[in-house]
């Protein structure tokens, strides 16, 4: 008798068929809602859909594993029971719900970050309260539940004749029970095997249709279980010796000394001439802010006034890049000065993200009072853990009594709100006579882009170019109330993305999408003008000290770039997996399976090369990652590790 005349493979193939279906019509619609931005033949297509179909096919023999462990298992008697037929018709139909409601949420999902689901997903099922604020202020949520349960009622009904049919057939043997279990475990191994995250490529390598080829939930649970990655296991490597060599040429500076006894210890003494200068700071990390979205980079729907006028007012970064495309990243960049490793943000690693030399800590030295302010709750991204043990006192929206805050959405309070706590917490650090560092991250310019009514002319929650324009009103209104306050003359403000509105390209890492703004403004003390050198955000730290004159022991990985410099530019751009290195024309790319790459052109037309590990810019990328992941590993970037040095080092120099 064929296999499928039997009731329990007739019924498991059933939520095979239904899911392949929704998986495909959910490939198709991604297609045609963004026909443009695949821009691929047909050929290209029909391999994408090659392609998805083993990844939906890995994933549905690990998915329905417990069901057909039930159905194999289930006893006679029971199975012929009437309740529990009729439990296994509402289990199809519920199954249809998830399906449907799994296809939606990719949708959105793509249309936010032209991804399929991956870390991003995983993070937010962690925020689940906060990201379901943000669905039902987004989207019309419960209408939108009700009617994909009445469409999966409707697929149960007109299946149910078929789910008869199979629940009235024949039962499998217990041999073939066994055989039949033994088969789908060892099939769901083999694809386990022989797929990994991202391990099959399409013709053209676009990562669109890479991403189009993917299966959602499969990446979902490939990102949920493969949030860290060994460097040496995964990436390619150079001896240390090579690398300690190479990675100080690109960090010496005439004003650096090296003082660590190992070869990829990286800390050194920075002596920076004359006294120091004990302004104060406010450093804004400004959510999504992308330079294609600023006046003064050709955007012509005037969202920017304050900040193209903040532009001829400041010291101006017109070639500046982020390091990874989500907060974390930035934050992680800005205030540790490191390259992106792979995997999650040192932020988010729980139990491994205190105690480093960030800086916070320095200022802290130095007798300030670092706070970090963040317009949200600071469990968020493990931000209060990981700021907290790291040199910053923490005020977020749990500091704020209710009735100061005028504005709250999903992810928390406005950014006019944020500035006017900043405000009193600035007020507060001058009037005892302590000079203040306060990091500031920022809220509005994300999804569902609400802010306060009647501020500008494009109503709240009407998509990113109002909560642009909203960013920048608030940015505004905060420089014109500061200017009122006797600490204003001393201080230095810093305005700077955390990442772009979107990374995603055609490439794994297309480098204009990481391009973002910074400013640092301060009339009275620094002299406006544009610096066009490449920058990165891990040069952030290591500048802004420059330009206060501090004297320090550094385990920065960025630099200060207004020194003139003998090494080569470079930028350190990446996301969970690619690590790359763009020195400005070209881009080199190190991937899992010690895979290295590179992008000529990489800001045209990029046409990527497989090329060795003795290429130099490999070599440079290559120094500047595996020193990350050595460095963290071995506790080489703590504050105490660098704190130990810092009073003999500095007597001595």
């Amino acid at each position: 008798m064929p296999p499928f005349h039997f009731a329990q493979l007739r019924y498991l193939s059933l939520f095979f068929l239904a899911w392949l279906a929704a998986f495909c019509m959910t490939r198709t619609g991604l297609v045609l809602g963004h026909l443009a931005t695949f821009g691929a033949s047909g050929h290209e297509l029909i391999q994408a859909y090659a392609i998805g179909l083993l990844y939906d096919l890995s994933f549905l023999l690990f998915a329905t594993l417990p069901l057909a462990l039930y159905l194999l298992c289930c006893p006679r008697r029971l199975w012929q029971q009437r309740w529990h037929r009729a439990a296994l018709h509402m289990l199809l139909g519920l199954s249809l719900f998830v399906m449907l409601s799994t296809a939606v949420a990719e949708w959105m999902f793509w249309d936010e970050f032209a991804a399929r689901f991956n870390f991003i997903a995983v993070d937010y099922l962690l925020y689940c309260d906060e990201v379901l604020d943000d669905m039902l202020e987004s989207y019309s949520t419960y209408p939108l539940l009700a009617a994909l349960a009445v469409i999966a009622v409707i697929g149960a009904v007109l299946l149910r004749n078929a789910t008869a049919a199979a629940l009235r057939a024949p039962l499998l043997g217990w041999r073939g029970r066994v055989l039949t279990l033994t088969s789908l475990a060892l099939l769901a191994g083999l694809s386990s095997a022989l797929l990994g995250q991202g391990a099959l490529r399409t013709a053209n390598n676009s990562t669109y249709l890479r991403e189009l080829a993917s299966n959602g939930p499969y990446q979902f649970f490939a990102a949920l279980r493969n949030n860290e990655l060994d460097y040496p296991q995964f990436y390619s490597t150079l001896p240390k010796t090579q690398v300690a060599k190479q990675l100080r040429a690109e960090l010496n500076e005439a004003n650096a000394h090296f003082i660590g006894n190992q070869p990829l210890d990286i800390r050194r003494v920075i002596d920076n001439p004359g006294p120091a200068q004990r302004h104060n700071v406010i450093l804004v990390t400004v959510e999504s802010l992308s330079t294609n979205y600023l006046g003064s980079f050709g955007d012509t729907r005037q969202l920017t006034p304050n900040l193209d006028r903040l532009r001829q007012q400041s010291l101006f970064f017109n070639n500046c890049y982020a390091t990874g495309s989500r907060t974390d990243r930035g934050l992680e960049a800005i205030s540790l000065s490191i390259p992106p490793t792979p995997g999650r943000a040192i932020v988010k690693r729980i139990n491994r993200e205190s105690g480093f030399a960030s800086l916070g800590q320095q200022f802290q030295a130095q007798g300030y009072d670092s706070v970090f302010v963040y317009a949200g709750r600071g469990y968020l991204d493990n931000l209060n853990t990981f700021f907290g043990g790291n040199g910053y006192r923490v005020f977020d929206l749990s500091s704020v009594d209710k009735h100061d805050v005028e504005f709250e959405n999903a992810w928390g309070m406005s950014d006019e709100d944020l500035y006017r706590q900043t405000l009193k917490l600035a007020d507060a650090d001058h009037a005892a006579g302590k000079p203040f560092f306060m990091h500031l991250m920022t809220t509005s310019n994300q999804r569902p882009y609400t802010y306060p009514d009647g501020r500008i002319d494009i109503a709240s929650g009407q998509g990113r170019a109002g909560a642009v324009k909203y960013t920048d009103y608030a940015i505004g209104q905060f420089l014109q109330q500061a200017r009122q306050q006797p600490w204003f003359s001393n201080t230095l403000f810093i305005f700077v993305a955390d990442h772009s509105a979107g990374s995603a390209g055609t490439q794994d890492l297309s480098v204009a999408n990481y391009h973002i703004p910074l400013f640092i403004y301060a009339p009275g003390l620094i002299n406006p003008r544009e610096f066009a050198g490449l920058t990165s955000q891990i040069d952030l730290a290591p500048t802004l000290l420059g330009l206060l004159n501090f004297d320090y022991v550094s385990t920065f990985f960025g630099r200060n770039v207004l020194r003139e410099q003998a090494a080569p530019e470079r930028v350190l751009i990446g996301n969970q997996q690619h690590l790359g290195l763009f020195d400005g024309h070209d881009l080199a790319i190190l991937s899992p399976r010690k895979t290295t790459r590179r992008h000529d052109n990489a800001l045209g037309i990029s046409h990527e090369l497989s090329v060795s590990t003795s290429d130099p810019l490999i070599d440079r990328d290559i120094a500047y990652y595996q020193s990350a992941s050595y460095g963290f590993s071995n506790g080489l970037l703590g504050w105490q590790a660098a704190n130990s040095l810092t009073a003999s080092a500095l007597e001595h120099h």
